[in-house]
C-alpha cells in the first residue's frame, strides 16, 4: 500500500512540475495580435497600403500579424472573405468596403462577435464600426476643384468659356460620392464656366468611352477631372486618338509613382492629388484599440495637390519610401528565419530543466519498480502458460484464423518518413495562400513542436521548413504562370507572397528569370 502511494504521489508531482514548466514557457512568448485586412480591389495604391502595413507589423511596442485578402471589386466575395477572416481567429478587422450598404451587413456580424472593426479609405452605411482612418475624399475633390477653377479663369481671361467635365466613379461607394461633393462644391458660384458630370466605374476603359463621346459631340472639354489616375489614363488615350492633346487638361487623384506622379511629370495630366495611404497609421490605430489605449474614432490623413511645380520632390520622396518598405519586409522575412534558431534554443533550455526534474523523480520511482518487478514477472509467466494452452489447441487455432489475416493479404507498409512527407505536403498546400503562415502554425497542424518540425524536414529534404515552404510556393507559381491566364499579382497572393515585388525577386533567384519573362516565353 505504501509503495503504491509513493508511485502515485511521484507521478502526479511529475505532471504538476511539467505543467508549470509549460505554462512558464507559454507566458514567456509575447502576444501577437492577428489583424485581418479586407481590400475591396487590387491596384498600385492598395498594394502600397499593404506593403506599409506589412512593414509596420513589428514597428510598435506590440507585435501584429497582418493577414490580407482582396475581393477584386466583388461585393459578394468580400462578404465571404470577411466571414473567413473572422473564422480564422483574427483579433481585429480592417476593411475597405467595395459597397457601403451590403458590406455594412457583414461588418454587423463581425461586431456581434465582439471583434473591433476599422474602416479605412471608405466607409459603410451607418456607424457600426469601431474607428475610421483615411484621407478626406471631400477635401481631395475640393482641392482638385479649386485648381480646376484657377485653370478655367485663365481660359476665361482669353475670351473663352471653358467646359469642365467630371467623370465620377461608382456612386454606390463612399469615396466617389464624397469626391464628387467636394468638386461640385468648388464649382458653385462660377457662372463663367460650364460644368457637367458623368458617372462611370473606377476603370480606365469606362472613362475612355465617356471622353470619346464628349469629344464626338463637338464641344471639346477644356478640363476633365477623373476620380483616380487610372481613369485619367483612359481620358488621355481618348485625347491622343482624337488629336486633341494639349487642348484637354486632365486631373486625377491618387498620386502614385508609376501612375499619377509620372503622368504629371510627362505632361499627360496637369494635376493629381496624393491621396494618403497610411498603412503604418492603420496598424498603430489597430494596436491602440486592441491594447485599450486611447484612440480617436475619426482619423483623417492629410493629402497634397501635385502640379508640375512640385511633382519632382514629391515623386522622389515617395519612390524612396516605397523602396524602404520593400526592403524592410525582406529584412523581416530573414529575421523570422533567424528567430527559428533562437526559439529552438530557448525551448531546448526549458526542455533540459524539465528533463533534470524528470530524472530525479525517475530515480525515486525506480525503487518502487524494483519491488514490483518480481510480481509482474510471475503474472506474465502465468499468462504465457494460458496462451500456450490456447494456441496449441486445434479448435482454438481455427477460431484464431477468423480474426487474424495472413501477412500476404495486408497492404504494403509505408515508412514513417513517407507518411510524414505526405502529411506535410498536404498541410503546406492547404495553407499556401496565407502570406503570414508561420512554422508554429505548420507544426501545430502536424502535431509537432517547431524544433521537431525543423529537424524532421531538414533530415528528409536537406532544407529548413521556411526554405521548403518558399520553394513549394515558387514551384506552384511556376505552374500557374505556365497553365493559367492569371496576372502575376494574383498568382503572388494565391501562393502566399505578401507583395508582387517580393515574389518577383524570389522567383528570379529560384529560376533565373522574372515571372513576366516566363509569361512572355
Amino acid at each position: 500500500m505504501n509503495q503504491k502511494w509513493l508511485f502515485g504521489r511521484g507521478f502526479y508531482t511529475l505532471l504538476y512540475i511539467v505543467g508549470v514548466m509549460m505554462v512558464l514557457a507559454a507566458c514567456s512568448e509575447e502576444k501577437i495580435y492577428k489583424i485581418g485586412v479586407s481590400q475591396c480591389s487590387p491596384g498600385q495604391w492598395r498594394e502600397k497600403v499593404n506593403s506599409e502595413m506589412l512593414a509596420a507589423q513589428h514597428l510598435y511596442e506590440q507585435n501584429a500579424k497582418i493577414i490580407i485578402a482582396c475581393a477584386y471589386d466583388d461585393t459578394e466575395r468580400q462578404m465571404k472573405q470577411i466571414d473567413s477572416l473572422v473564422n480564422s481567429g483574427i483579433d481585429l478587422l480592417v476593411v475597405a468596403p467595395n459597397e457601403a450598404a451590403p458590406i455594412a451587413e457583414a461588418i454587423s456580424r463581425v461586431r456581434k462577435q465582439g471583434i473591433p472593426v476599422i474602416c479605412f479609405d471608405r466607409k459603410v452605411e451607418g456607424s457600426n464600426y469601431t474607428a475610421f482612418i483615411g484621407g478626406s475624399n471631400v477635401e481631395a475633390g475640393h482641392a482638385v476643384g479649386v485648381n480646376a477653377v484657377d485653370v478655367a479663369k485663365g481660359l476665361v481671361a482669353q475670351g473663352h468659356r471653358p467646359l469642365v467635365l467630371e467623370i465620377t466613379a461608382t456612386m454606390s461607394s463612399s469615396p466617389a460620392k464624397e469626391r464628387h461633393d467636394g468638386f461640385s462644391q468648388a464649382m458653385k458660384g462660377h457662372d463663367e464656366l460650364d460644368y457637367v458630370w458623368r458617372t462611370s466605374d473606377w476603370s480606365s476603359e469606362g472613362a475612355y468611352h465617356i471622353a470619346k463621346e464628349q469629344i464626338a459631340t463637338g464641344r471639346l472639354p477644356d478640363i476633365v477631372f477623373c476620380h483616380n489616375d487610372g481613369m485619367a489614363t483612359g481620358v488621355y488615350k481618348a485625347v491622343v486618338e482624337t488629336h486633341t492633346e494639349g487642348k484637354v487638361r486632365i486631373m486625377g487623384i491618387d498620386g502614385m509613382p508609376g501612375e499619377g506622379l509620372e503622368y504629371v511629370e510627362f505632361g499627360h495630366q496637369i494635376a493629381s492629388y496624393v491621396y494618403p495611404t497610411g498603412g503604418a497609421e492603420i496598424v498603430k490605430l489597430a494596436l491602440d484599440i486592441l491594447t485599450g489605449k486611447p484612440y480617436k474614432q475619426e482619423n483623417t490623413l492629410q493629402g497634397i495637390l501635385v502640379v508640375r511645380e512640385n511633382v519632382w520632390p514629391i515623386s522622389t520622396t515617395t519612390k524612396e519610401l516605397m523602396k524602404q518598405h520593400r526592403d524592410l519586409i525582406t529584412v523581416q522575412d530573414k529575421l523570422e528565419d533567424s528567430l527559428v534558431l533562437y526559439n529552438t534554443q530557448h525551448k531546448i533550455l526549458i526542455a533540459s530543466i524539465v528533463t533534470i526534474v524528470i530524472l530525479a523523480l525517475a530515480i525515486v520511482m525506480m525503487l518502487f519498480a524494483y519491488w514490483t518487478r518480481k510480481r509482474a514477472i510471475r503474472q506474465r509467466q502465468a499468462l504465457n502458460e494460458e496462451q500456450t494452452l490456447f494456441y496449441t489447441d486445434a479448435s482454438s487455432r481455427k477460431l484464431q484464423e477468423i480474426f487474424v489475416k495472413p501477412v500476404d493479404d495486408l497492404p504494403p507498409p509505408k515508412t514513417q518518413d513517407m507518411l510524414f512527407a505526405e502529411q506535410l505536403n498536404e498541410a503546406i498546400h492547404k495553407n499556401m495562400s496565407n502570406p503570414n503562415l508561420k512554422m508554429d502554425d505548420l507544426g501545430e497542424e502536424m502535431g509537432l513542436s517547431r524544433v521537431q518540425l525543423y529537424r524532421k524536414v531538414k533530415a528528409i529534404t536537406g532544407l529548413t521548413p521556411v526554405e521548403l515552404l518558399r520553394q513549394m510556393r515558387l514551384q506552384q507559381a511556376y505552374a500557374l504562370l505556365t497553365s493559367t491566364t492569371k496576372t502575376v499579382g494574383e498568382i503572388a497572393y494565391e501562393v502566399g507572397f505578401g507583395t508582387p515585388g517580393y515574389f518577383s525577386s524570389c522567383f528570379k533567384k529560384q529560376f533565373g528569370k522574372y515571372p513576366t519573362d516566363l509569361r512572355a516565353e
